[in-house]
C-alpha cells in the first residue's frame, strides 16, 4: 500500500482467489469525489470512518458507519466525503454467480441496510482476504453475507412491483457490454437497433441516468482495473481496453478511481 500525498489518497487493490469476488479495494480519501459511473459488479461497501454521500437512481443516500450499502451493476452512481475529513471504505465487487440480476431493482430502491450482523460478517470477510491462505475462509463467510444480502433484497422486492427496464435501453446496454473495447457510433448503434442516435440517446439516459458514451468508458475502465491488478503495463491495457493511448486511459481512469493507471497498478498485489 502507498501513500499519495498530493491527491491526499491511499488505495490497494487486488483480484483474491475467491470465486465470485471481482475485486478487493481499499481506500482512503480526503477530498476525493467520484461523479457519475457505472460497474458490472455489484459494490457492496462499508465505510469505516467519515461517511460517504452518493445519488443512486437520481436519490441522494449515506453511508454511516454502521451501514452496509449495497449499489447494483449497471446502475449510475456518484460520490464524495459527507465530512472535512473524508472517508475510509472497503468495498468487494462480486460477480452475478453471488447476487443475481434479478435483485437489482430491490437493490435501487435501498441500497443502505442497517443490519449490525451483516456489517460485522462483512467485515470479517475482508479481514480474511486480507491474510494469505485464508481464502476458505473468506469464502465461507462471503456465503453467509451473500445469503443475508438476498434475503434482504427479497423482502424488499416482494413488498412492491419489480423495476422496469426500458426495452430499447436495455437492447442498447447489451450491444455496448458486447463492445466495449471495439466500441461503436450511435449511427452503427442505430442501424443495428433500428432507432435514431437521438432517441438512443434519451432512452439509454432516461433508464440509467446517465450517457452512452460514459456507460462505455466506465466499462473500459473497470477492465483496464483487472488488467493492472495481474501486473499488464497501462501502455498495453490502454489499448487492450479499448483506449485511444495511455494518455486517453489515464484522464478516465484518473477520474472514476482517483489515481493514475500506474500508481494504481503499483499498489496492487
Amino acid at each position: 500500500m502507498a501513500a499519495e500525498r498530493p491527491e491526499r489518497a491511499v488505495v490497494s487493490a487486488w483480484r483474491p482467489r475467491v470465486p465470485g469476488v471481482v475485486e478487493v479495494f481499499h481506500a482512503r480519501y480526503t477530498e476525493y469525489a467520484y461523479p457519475m459511473h457505472v460497474h458490472d459488479a455489484w459494490t457492496l461497501l462499508i465505510v469505516d470512518d467519515g461517511a460517504v454521500r452518493y445519488d443512486l437512481d437520481r436519490h441522494e443516500h449515506g453511508t454511516p458507519h454502521d451501514t452496509v450499502s449495497l449499489l447494483p451493476p449497471h446502475v449510475p452512481h456518484n460520490g464524495a466525503p459527507a465530512t472535512a475529513d473524508g472517508f475510509r471504505k472497503r468495498v468487494l465487487y462480486l460477480d452475478t454467480s453471488r447476487l443475481g440480476d434479478d435483485l437489482i431493482g430491490a437493490a435501487v430502491d435501498r441500497p443502505d441496510l442497517r443490519d449490525p450482523v451483516l456489517r460485522r460478517r462483512v467485515g470479517q470477510v475482508h479481514s480474511a482476504l486480507v491474510r494469505p491462505g485464508d481464502e476458505l475462509e473468506a469464502e465461507s463467510r462471503l456465503t453467509l453475507v451473500g445469503e443475508r444480502l438476498r434475503e434482504h433484497l427479497r423482502s424488499r422486492d416482494a413488498a412492491g412491483p419489480p423495476r422496469r427496464d426500458p426495452v430499447l435501453a436495455r437492447r442498447l446496454r447489451e450491444l455496448l457490454d458486447a463492445r466495449v473495447v471495439d466500441g461503436l457510433t450511435l449511427e452503427e448503434a442505430g442501424a443495428l437497433l433500428s432507432a435514431h442516435p437521438a432517441h438512443l440517446v434519451r432512452a439509454f439516459s432516461g433508464a440509467y441516468g446517465i450517457a452512452p458514451h460514459q456507460y462505455l468508458m466506465s466499462r473500459r475502465v473497470g477492465r483496464a482495473r483487472r488488467l493492472l491488478l495481474e501486473g499488464r503495463a497501462p501502455g498495453a491495457v490502454a489499448v487492450d481496453t479499448g483506449f485511444y493511448d495511455q494518455a486517453h486511459l489515464t484522464r478516465h481512469f484518473r477520474r472514476l478511481v482517483g489515481v493514475t493507471p500506474g500508481r494504481y497498478r503499483a499498489v496492487g498485489r
